[in-house]
């Protein structure tokens, strides 16, 4: 009992002395109370800002990246390889190949890729191991020996049944016939062998309006995929001694001026 009544006599004690050097020592009261009650640390402010200003970029990267063209085009490019896939019957990663190399001539050889693609189609039904009776081969069912020059440079006539050298070869043709004419109906009679003749039987009219239904597709309008379609055409470049007959089809449309599929005209 003594020595715990000297122990608590010694611990109040002790309790009193160290109130008082609390209560006449601001300096160590506040130590003291710091270590019994420590504040939360306060977060500065330059990081919160950091924050927002991050938040805000992304937003604004967002909105960009909505507007920007290569992804315009990448949507684009999208709605038409599923249109072509289900209109043609093709595989969507055939087709996805094939409309990107559409895509990608088209902006080296500075032509308009529906254009193309609507060549294609009408041509070969994107079938790229189509060949006509007269020796036009691939997608756009190009007369590699008529074209040799322009086939050199891609790997030379054996090249015709590839797919990239053939779409190359092809559009640069095109091109140059619509230039040559000044007008996508004058350019497309030509492409298919048919500048002399009085008509192209209808071939003009039916590439014009696939182009016209790919324009809808790419500005993401709902076209149906089984419209009626003719028979691929075989190309007519350095015609044969007759003309290919091809079915009578409706009036074309008037065509589109060239310096809409050819930039820089």
């Amino acid at each position: 009992m003594t020595t715990a009544q000297y122990t608590l006599t010694v611990c109040g004690l002790t309790a009193i002395a160290a109130l008082a050097l609390l209560y006449t020592n601001d300096d160590v009261a506040k130590r003291v109370s710091q270590l019994l009650h420590p504040q939360p640390t306060i977060v500065a402010a330059a990081p919160v800002a950091t924050n927002a200003m991050t938040v805000a970029e992304a937003v604004a990267e967002e909105a960009a990246d909505e507007t920007h063209p290569a992804l315009r085009n990448t949507k684009q490019q999208q709605w038409v390889t599923d249109w072509l896939s289900k209109r043609y019957r093709v595989a969507s990663d055939a087709a996805n190949m094939l409309v990107s190399t559409a895509y990608m001539t088209a902006h080296e050889v500075k032509l308009d890729p529906l254009l193309i693609l609507a060549v294609m189609a009408i041509e070969s039904g994107l079938n790229p191991f189509a060949e006509s009776p007269v020796g036009a081969k691939g997608l756009m069912q190009v007369m590699a020996k008529v074209h040799h020059d322009k086939f050199a440079e891609v790997g030379g006539q054996e090249a015709a049944l590839n797919p990239v050298a053939n779409i190359r070869v092809g559009a640069l043709i095109l091109k140059d016939y619509v230039k040559r004419t000044g007008s996508v109906e004058g350019g497309l009679k030509t492409y298919v062998g048919a500048a002399d003749l009085e008509t192209d039987s209808g071939y003009g009219s039916k590439v014009l309006a696939e182009y016209r239904r790919l324009k809808q597709v790419a500005r993401g309008q709902k076209v149906p995929t089984f419209t009626p379609r003719e028979p691929a055409a075989p190309i007519m470049v350095s015609k044969p001694a007759e003309p290919v007959v091809k079915p009578e089809t409706a009036p074309a449309e008037a065509p589109a001026p060239a310096a809409e599929v050819i930039a820089g005209l």
